[in-house]
């Protein structure tokens, strides 16, 4: 798979329902995952969306998740940029420029569902994300 650049948004607890709407709206497969898949089954949010991504017939990809408890939602200015693929020596090169005079949030590593994955924001202020898909 190529690398993508696409648009990923937080939500505050209501990730399922804006994610099926842009689905209505714009059309193809929306594919979602729960922060329940990856956590004891009683812990609290489990329902809540820690990843979804909708493709659609247009060829535009749009993420979303909804905001893990404890961190800032911050209407306005939830929206990041994502970069994923399975390209590692490319996306580490991007990774690395763009983390260089950033404030790194999650280092770029191997993450719980497998894949490796960094949070930056950079010096202009935009919050980036890379996710290096797993073997």
């Amino acid at each position: 798979m190529a690398s993508r650049l696409n648009p990923y948004i937080s939500f505050d607890g209501n990730a399922r329902e804006a994610m099926e709407f842009y689905r209505d709206v714009l059309g193809g497969e929306l594919t979602v995952s729960t922060f329940g898949e990856f956590q004891p089954p009683d812990a609290p949010g489990g329902d809540k969306i820690m990843h979804a991504m909708l493709e659609t017939p247009s060829g535009f990809t749009l993420m979303g998740a909804d905001t893990p408890p404890g961190q800032p939602y911050n209407r306005g200015d939830n929206i990041s940029v994502s970069l994923s693929g399975d390209d590692s020596d490319e996306l580490r090169g991007y990774w690395e420029k763009l983390s260089a005079e950033s404030n790194v949030a999650v280092p770029l590593e191997k993450q719980m569902w497998g894949d490796e994955f960094g949070m930056c924001v950079d010096r202009f202020g935009i919050t980036w994300m890379v996710n290096i898909s797993g073997a």
